[in-house]
């Protein structure tokens, strides 16, 4: 991640929590990764770009033995430390950069990135992230990846209603076009500008890193989102998805 984006998240801290109340993440992400994620009870589990620790946290409620949550920003591993010593859990949170991930102690069954391929500056970052997690994992283990969708139509339908705007840049990185991502929070708008990888971009740091059986998951919306907005409401999200989820094996 680049130290403008890192200087962003420093300075949204606690703020960052409210993303997982706007309708697209409450009804679409947060349901989507914990069903891609599955059965975490017993497991050990490597939370990459952690942020405030919401899954972190998550995953130790639903059973996980073993919950490390590591991001770059140190503001963000500060609030998730605070949110630990108001309610602890036995969750370890650990400031670093995915690309340069020092060789942790143990290997984990289960890693997560949320949000944290498509920040790696370059197609070489990216492998870079991707060996270091491999590295991470107990052979067979899963790595549960969710990302801005690679095919998101900048001129189809908006994604306002759902919380967030997405927006292209016209410059281009490496790895794909720049998008600029902004989230509707109440009275504080956020915007920050990352790459939006092509998918076959994903795909070959993956397989290059040694993970395999990748398969590509569609978003969905959660049973409680039809009900609380109706099945209209979600029509353009249907259309042009925001957001895809990918799943691999080490």
């Amino acid at each position: 991640m680049g130290t403008q984006s890192t200087q962003l998240y420093d300075e949204i801290g606690e703020a960052f929590e409210g993303f997982k109340a706007l309708p697209l993440a409450q009804y679409g992400e947060v349901p989507s990764v914990l069903a891609l994620v599955g059965d975490v009870r017993g497991k050990s589990v490597l939370d990459l770009a952690s942020g405030t620790g919401f899954y972190s946290r998550e995953f130790k409620r639903r059973g996980a033995a073993d919950v490390l949550g590591i991001d770059i920003s140190g503001e963000m591993v500060a609030v998730a430390q605070r949110m630990e010593e108001a309610a602890p859990l036995g969750v370890r949170y650990e400031v670093g950069d995915a690309a340069e991930l020092r060789e942790l102690e143990e290997q984990f069954d289960i890693a997560v990135g949320v949000q944290l391929l498509s920040y790696a500056a370059d197609i070489a970052a990216m492998e870079r992230m991707c060996r270091n997690i491999h590295r991470s994992l107990k052979p067979g283990g899963s790595f549960f990846i969710l990302n801005q969708s690679p095919d998101f139509r900048f001129d189809g339908p908006s994604i306002d209603k759902y919380g967030f705007r997405s927006e292209l840049t016209g410059e281009e990185a490496e790895t794909g076009p720049l998008a600029r991502l902004t989230a509707h929070l109440p009275g504080h708008p956020v915007s920050f500008v990352t790459p939006r990888p092509r998918r076959e971009v994903y795909e070959k740091s993956l397989t290059a890193a040694g993970f395999s059986d990748l398969e590509w998951v569609p978003l969905h919306i959660s049973d409680a989102g039809i009900r609380e907005h109706g099945e209209e409401f979600w029509a353009d999200l249907f259309v042009n998805p925001p957001l895809e989820l990918l799943r691999c094996r080490a």
